[in-house]
């Protein structure tokens, strides 16, 4: 599952000052952010600012995360168009009744920039998220194979040095499929909607993220099917708990020369 083409990359050229007193003058590719509106069964759902590429993938993910959908097969065609002040995403989503669809687009509408706001939201937190599969302790050597190999397959933050990444792992390290988008959690459901999208379960294996390890990570890939979660840096406690209460192996601080198992739920043996 390769990811599409580079988005075209604003190009830009800056003065740049050196704390020894030096400057210079560089050029550098920004990072593509546009306003991407989600519209699902011809209600306005959700504006979302995102990496304008891999979009079908993107909204299949964030259907599947919303809890709009159970599987890819409910996502109907994306109709994508490029409009003045960014890109309008049409589809339809089988088995969705307009009365439910609308008492969430009612619900987000409170919602604030941080995901949570109002007593609605503080009780829906409090959910329990569905328990994870039984899964084995993957390897550290899988990890750092992973690692290693993440790099040169992320070619949006090679050009822009300001995009995260999100990849689904198999249990040896080998990378299966990635996805890339200025915002974290973008690049999460860009990757669950690709994995959905082809029929292939993240249960066996393991998703790897460059965000910060905060609840939402977490439950999305909880929901998505992942067993155990991989991350750069360190987690929120919420996610911790989070990770604990719903079965997921939590490991973070991936670095070239170590990482943390910060919560295990894997079956030894």
């Amino acid at each position: 599952m390769t990811p599409q083409d580079l988005p075209l990359l604003p190009q830009a050229q800056g003065q740049v000052f050196a704390r020894d007193g030096g400057q210079s003058i560089r050029h550098r590719a920004w990072v593509p952010e546009v306003p991407v509106a989600l519209e699902f069964n011809g209600l306005a759902y959700a504006v979302m600012m995102a990496t304008p590429a891999d979009l079908t993938d993107f909204a299949t993910g964030f259907a599947l995360s919303e809890g709009l959908i159970t599987s890819a097969a409910q996502m109907g065609e994306a109709d994508i168009a490029q409009v003045e002040h960014g890109i309008i995403l049409r589809a339809t989503l089988a088995g969705l009744d307009a009365d439910r669809l609308q008492e969430r687009v009612r619900r987000r509408v409170a919602e604030s920039s941080c995901g949570l706001c109002g007593i609605e939201n503080l009780e829906a937190i409090a959910q329990p998220l569905p328990p994870v599969s039984t899964h084995a302790r993957i390897k550290p050597e899988a990890i750092f194979a992973a690692l290693d190999a993440l790099r040169p397959l992320q070619k949006l933050g090679h050009a822009t040095h300001a995009a995260h990444a999100a990849a689904f792992c198999a249990p040896e390290g080998a990378i299966l499929a990635l996805r890339e988008d200025v915002g974290r959690h973008n690049a999460l459901d860009k990757l669950i909607g690709a994995m959905a999208r082809a029929g292939q379960s993240m249960a066996q294996g393991f998703a790897l993220s460059t965000a910060r390890c905060s609840y939402e990570i977490v439950e999305k890939a909880v929901k998505a099917g992942v067993t155990t979660l991989v991350t750069i840096s360190l987690p929120t406690s919420m996610a911790v708990e989070r990770a604990a209460q719903s079965g997921l192996s939590l490991w973070v601080l991936a670095r070239e020369d170590s990482v943390m198992l910060a919560h295990d739920a894997a079956a030894i043996g």
